[in-house]
């Protein structure tokens, strides 16, 4: 089974890592290691990861790497306090496993690759009272505690909250935001009447200060209040932001949104920890009193859905739980939970390690668009196969001439224009293409769909989800012909999953029904609104 797979990968086709387990897990010769999570709110989770059999020094690297991958994918979407490692004895299985805590650098005051996962773990242990993270090996420490069962689906009562909500909001002056890698988007309500919807194009990857990132936050707010309101003091505020977030503080720093901080500042963490503090920046335009709320903006869209739902008669698709994804800039994934609450851990899936081939891809450099290596991670992430990355990559590969005019050579680097930045209109581009029925440009968005369902494969596998519904949020979402292709690829790979779009079909709460009286798109503004009601939550 190793044998076919190295091939594969060297033929740079991809070799699916749900494929590998699924193939290990049916082979009763195969060994396995154990994983005990312990969650970074308290609680753990267990996983069963079958290690397929090696013969060769080469089969043996490509097992290691699939060890770590998985390693890396249960830290990206938990992250957790400690990972216990069990298996049998200090055979070979045991030799990979006992490489792990220094594969991850956990001990590292800077880490990098692998390494990216235990920064976020670490991070988000110690905003909820933790100690940090550690990895620990078979006979090493005490057990951790037996793991708890996978919650039930009941969720009584939630629809009457989200409606409630929904009542708070059509008292006051209250915003809401919605930050993405390549825009922000506002929306702007007093008295329950939609005001405004802004947008504000930006990069806050290129800014080296976390100052650089608030200020145009702050600054569109300001200037949307001055301009309808005269200035007055919010009565509440709700921001979706594309990081990691629990507890209304923003604990992740390790997405592409934060790469320029972390390139140009001595004291990273120091200069994070401005960032974190977004909610005390952003109080100061709000009411004494007012409350603020910020999260995760998967989760976001995860809450917008479930608003609407419950206004849209459909409150029994509550009962399972709502989760969401938005596709535009990356891939957001977010989920509330059928009891109204909001899982505690990073929940990255952009960040997935999917495909353990494509050799040749991923030797290219990750500023390269041709590349399936994150750039913040260096890794090969779900974030190249998913959302505008994975256009561009596909693009060149199906039919470079659709990039013609987006693209720079810079020796043997190919990557889209930044100045100006060129990749809204570029993602514009390949989607008027496929709408208009070009074959390649409909290819990239069926692959797209395809890997959305390679997504949902891990998924599963990750976390307990009593819901096979993914509803799907951004830009990629405006277009009905864009949607139906991802929806054909992702029936490739994952049948089992049923997408649906957050399309002006949603749009039952009164401000996204103004939203869409508005001619505005409900996919690209759906979140801003849904942030509005999140602040009254």
């Amino acid at each position: 089974m190793i044998a076919r797979d190295i091939l594969g990968a060297a033929a740079n086709r991809p070799v699916w890592i749900s494929d590998v387990r699924g193939a290990a897990e049916a082979d009763p010769a195969a060994a396995c290691v154990r994983a005990r999570l312990l969650r970074s709110g308290g609680g753990t989770a267990d996983f069963v990861i079958p290690i397929p059999r090696w013969e060769t020094a080469e089969e043996r690297g490509f097992a290691w790497e699939y060890l770590r991958a998985n390693i890396f994918n249960i830290l990206s979407v938990h992250g957790g306090q400690a990972l216990q490692l069990l298996f049998d004895g200090d055979g070979d299985v045991g030799s990979l496993a006992r490489m792990l805590p220094g594969a991850f650098q956990v001990t590292e005051a800077r880490r990098s690759g692998y390494g990216k996962a235990v920064s976020v773990a670490e991070r988000l242990s110690r905003a909820l009272g933790g100690r940090g993270f550690d990895i620990l090996c078979d006979g090493d420490r005490p057990l951790l505690p037996a793991p708890e069962p996978c919650a039930g689906a009941q969720g009584p009562g939630l629809a009457r909250r989200l409606k409630a909500a929904a009542e708070r909001a059509e008292r006051g002056l209250i915003c809401g935001v919605d930050i993405g890698g390549t825009d922000i988007k506002l929306a702007l309500a007093r008295d329950g009447e939609l005001l405004c919807v802004r947008e504000l194009d930006w990069d806050p990857s290129a800014s080296p200060t976390a100052e650089g990132i608030i200020r145009p936050i702050e600054g569109l707010i300001r200037r949307a209040v001055d301009d309808y309101a005269l200035g007055a003091a919010l009565d509440g505020l709700g921001v979706c932001f594309p990081d990691v977030v629990v507890r209304d503080r923003i604990v992740g720093g390790e997405t592409p949104k934060t790469k320029g901080m972390r390139e140009h500042c001595g004291d990273y963490e120091g200069e994070f920890a401005k960032l974190t503090a977004l909610k005390d920046r952003l109080a100061t335009l709000c009411a004494p009193g007012a409350p603020v709320h910020i999260l995760n903006d998967g989760h976001g869209a995860a809450f917008t859905a479930a608003m609407e739902l419950a206004h849209g008669g459909r409150e029994g698709e509550l009962d399972r739980g709502v989760i969401a994804h938005t596709l535009g800039t990356d891939l957001g994934t977010g989920w509330l939970e059928a009891d109204g609450s909001i899982p505690e851990g990073p929940m990255e899936l952009y960040d997935l390690l999917l495909d353990l081939g494509s050799l040749s891809d991923r030797a290219l450099d990750s500023a390269d668009l041709r590349s399936t290596r994150n750039e913040n991670s260096g890794l090969p992430g779900a974030r190249r196969y998913l959302g505008q990355a994975a256009a561009f990559r596909l693009a060149w590969e199906l039919d470079p001439s659709l990039l013609d005019g987006f693209v720079r050579r810079e020796g043997d680097t190919v990557s889209i224009l930044s100045d100006p930045d060129m990749r809204k209109p570029c993602l514009a581009r390949l989607m008027e293409k496929a709408e208009n029925g070009c074959p390649a440009a409909e290819e990239i968005f069926h692959r797209i769909g395809a890997n959305l369902g390679q997504v949902c494969r891990e998924e599963r596998w990750l976390l307990c989800p009593g819901t096979d519904t993914r509803f799907l949020f951004g830009r990629f979402v405006r277009s009905p012909a864009c949607f139906a292709l991802l929806e054909e690829g992702c029936r490739r790979t994952a049948p089992f999953i049923r997408l649906a779009a957050a399309d002006e079909e949603m749009a039952n709460t009164p401000l996204m029904a103004a939203l869409r009286r508005r001619g505005a798109s409900v996919p690209h503004f759906a979140q801003a609104v849904g942030a509005i009601y999140y602040s009254m939550f």
